[in-house]
Order: structure tokens, then C-alpha cells, then sequence
């Protein structure tokens, strides 16, 4: 195996502020990794820049053997890596389907008469992305909810949803900003088999970041953490709840973390 995702001394200053400071790790080719840290700690930033949200001030993210660090938000998309936000980013007012069809469409070409008149391509690849979103909607839990209207799905639906969406990319990548965020336990436990099942049925490579420490140690076999923007800590789940660092940056002593 060979390093699919690889920071090399990324930084990233807001101002006076050091988000990132000297970031490196790396990511295997089919591994699900997690990403850990208090807030603040620089975790979405890293993803920012990893999906040129954010350009770094230095260093290189290499993907799959390339240099990307200089690509733009939609090349990062073409190339396979896609991503969920910490912020719910759904179209609010279209419907559950038409938020995973729109991202399905971005793999069909078809030309701007076409897109007007609905004719030609443009009908068939429609129906085709309409079949596939619904497998995907069916895979996530959501055929039920296909045509509700996504601003009125309950929370932790709504982050199904965005997870979808990605799905439909097609991505080799798959970056998961706080998935978790908002659900309650039961929510917590059915996303758990849900990211793992993703992992297996779609030979992904994704990285989570996440504050429900239960989720990332029960799925993540790698795990990061991070504190003030720095990377503290790499390894195992059991290498990570015993590192000093990691229990000072989260308990502030030298209890274990739960």
C-alpha cells in the first residue's frame, strides 16, 4: 500500500493565527481514518484545505502520487475527493432526490441546448441519474423521504443526506466533516454501521473528523489528533487514548480518556 492522501508541512494563518501549523500525515489507499481534537484545534481548516476551500500558506497535499495543493474547489471534485461540511450545505428548498441528483450530474456531459431543451442526452443520462440517486438515497436510509423537501427532514436525516450527495460524486475519497454532529446515541450507533458499510460496499478511502470520540475509536483503526493546529498524536485507538498529549489537549490531566 502507498500513501493516497499525503500532507508534507502544511500551514495555514488567519491574521495573526496559526490554524495549521507544519501539518503532515499521511493516508493509505482504502483506509478509514479518523481525525480528532478540542475545537479550535485546526481540524476543518485541514480539510478546507484539502478541498481548496482554503489555499495553504506553504507545503504541499498530494493525492493519489499528484500535487494538488494548488487546484481549484471543482478540480479537487473531478480528481475523486469529496466532502461533507461541518454546516449543513443541503439545497434547503429542492427536494431530497433533486440534492442527489444534481450532484450526480456533474459526471454527465451534455451540451447547452440540450441542458435548455431537454432533449437528446440530456432525457436518458435524467433518468439515469434519477435511478442511481435512488439507490443511493435507498443505500442511506432515505428512498422513503425521495421527494420530501430537504429542509424539513429531521437533523440527523439531513446529515444522511449531505453523505449521499457526496456518494453521488463518485468520489475515491470521501472526507466527513463532524457527521455525527447534532444526532443523539441511537443516531450515533446507526451511523457507525453506516460509515463502515460505506467503506466496505464503495472501496473508499475516507477521513473523518468528529467530537464523538465513541465513533471514531470503535471505527477508525488510524487515528489523528490534533491541538492549537498541530498534529500531537498518530496511531491506533489504544496508541491515541494513552498518549499524554491527547488526554492533557481533551481532560486537561492525566486521566484516561473514556
Amino acid at each position: 500500500m502507498s500513501a493516497f492522501l499525503e500532507l508534507k508541512n502544511v500551514n495555514k494563518a488567519f491574521g495573526g493565527v496559526q490554524a495549521i501549523k507544519d501539518m503532515s500525515f499521511c493516508i493509505e489507499q482504502g483506509e478509514l481514518a479518523g481525525m480528532i481534537g478540542p475545537n479550535g484545534a485546526g481540524k476543518t481548516t485541514v480539510f478546507n484545505v484539502i478541498s481548496s476551500v482554503y489555499n495553504s500558506d506553504s507545503g504541499q497535499v498530494l493525492f493519489n502520487g499528484k500535487n494538488i495543493t494548488h487546484l481549484r474547489a471543482y478540480q479537487i471534485v473531478r480528481i475523486g475527493i469529496a466532502r461533507t461540511f461541518q454546516n449543513l450545505r443541503l439545497f434547503s428548498r429542492s427536494s431530497v432526490l433533486e440534492n442527489v441528483m444534481t450532484a450526480a450530474q456533474s459526471h454527465e456531459k451534455y451540451s447547452f441546448a440540450e441542458s435548455l431543451t431537454h432533449f437528446g442526452r440530456w432525457n436518458s443520462k435524467e433518468k439515469k441519474n434519477r435511478i442511481a440517486s435512488m439507490k443511493l438515497l435507498e443505500r442511506i436510509g432515505l428512498a422513503d423521504r425521495a421527494e420530501q423537501i430537504a429542509g424539513t427532514l429531521p437533523y440527523g436525516m439531513q446529515r444522511r443526506l449531505e453523505i449521499a450527495r457526496a456518494l453521488a460524486l463518485k468520489p475515491t475519497l470521501l472526507m466527513l466533516d463532524e457527521p455525527a454532529a447534532g444526532m443523539n446515541e441511537e443516531e450515533v450507533f446507526a451511523l457507525n454501521d453506516l460509515i463502515k458499510d460505506i467503506h466496505k460496499d464503495h472501496s473508499l478511502t475516507i477521513l473523518v473528523i468528529e467530537h464523538h470520540m465513541d465513533l471514531i475509536m470503535q471505527i477508525c483503526p488510524h487515528i489523528i489528533c490534533m491541538n492549537f493546529g498541530a498534529k500531537i498524536a498518530e496511531g491506533s485507538p489504544d496508541i491515541i487514548q494513552k498518549n499524554p498529549e491527547v488526554l492533557k489537549a481533551y481532560l486537561g490531566d492525566d486521566e484516561e480518556v473514556a
